[in-house]
């Protein structure tokens, strides 16, 4: 139907009209610290689940979160991406963006994207088809049923699959893959995005020791050219990909610094070794 390509070819998402582009971020790194976090408070009917909180993430670097339960890892990632409105404080993506002003949806388009501990993937679509979903296009009726890919968001595509190590499964149903495939196919659909800042929840859990392995080669991979912030449980994981470590207890900063660093510290091994002790579970460090 020569009509139909005709008007879809109007539609290409390498010259659809530019005031249907999505718009170019801009994010001041001058100082190069990507995520800042200051004075951040927030209590849930009584209990304080952040408690003046600082925190300061670099552009590029990979940073663990670690902590027992209800330290305040999920609720600081969800103050970050929106989900939670703090009491008090200040959160800021770079010099010139006021999170805490935004909601879910705005600080997607910054290029804040999250990974859930269970991958969240469309699985009845091929790998190749969820990347595409997650390009960052314009995403109104008629540019998204009429639209091809580019020439270029092809590449893209690509080389995502490349990253993530899926260029064979490219056409395999999502649902049909591993749970590590998925977590990764997960990490890909963010760096579609064009994310710039990552907040990877718990990527390991329930992974084999292969799939770990090449999670943390990924992750390394990725450091650099994006900021990564990871929240793991699984010690021998972090010490695999830790630069830096902050440990966080009853909703404040405890400890930051090396893995070395962070098993040397009193008050660290004082906190895991009451939870051990507490729950008969194995030194969690």
């Amino acid at each position: 139907m020569k009509w139909l390509n005709d008007f879809r070819e109007l539609f290409r998402r390498d010259q659809v009209w530019s005031v249907m582009l999505p718009k170019q971020v801009d994010v001041n790194l001058d100082k190069n610290i990507a995520l800042y976090i200051e004075d951040l408070n927030v209590s849930f009917d009584g209990f304080k689940a952040i408690n003046q909180l600082n925190l300061y993430i670099k552009e590029g670097e990979l940073r663990c979160l670690i902590g027992a339960n209800g330290a305040g890892k999920t609720t600081l990632m969800d103050i970050v991406t929106g989900k939670t409105k703090p009491d008090s404080g200040s959160v800021w993506f770079g010099q010139n963006h006021d999170l805490l002003g935004y909601d879910e949806a705005a600080i997607a388009r910054l290029g804040i994207g999250r990974k859930f501990q269970k991958p969240t993937v469309f699985e009845e679509l091929s790998v190749f088809d969820n990347l595409e979903l997650s390009l960052k296009t314009n995403k109104s009726v008629l540019p998204t049923l009429f639209a091809r890919l580019s020439h270029q968001q092809d590449k893209r595509i690509a080389q995502v699959l490349e990253t993530i190590g899926l260029t064979e499964q490219r056409q395999l149903a999502a649902g049909a893959l591993s749970h590590g495939q998925k977590q990764w196919l997960e990490i890909g659909m963010l760096l579609a995005s064009d994310c710039r800042l990552l907040l990877v929840d718990e990527p390991v859990a329930g992974m084999t020791a292969e799939e770990t392995e090449k999670t943390a080669e990924l992750l390394n991979k990725l450091a650099g050219e994006h900021t990564v912030v990871v929240v793991e449980h699984d010690m021998e994981f972090v010490r695999s990909i830790a630069r830096t470590v902050t440990v966080l207890h009853q909703g404040s900063v405890l400890a930051e610094g090396s893995m070395d660093d962070i098993q040397k510290n009193k008050e660290v091994i004082e906190v895991y070794l009451g939870e051990e002790h507490a729950e008969g579970s194995e030194a969690a460090l």
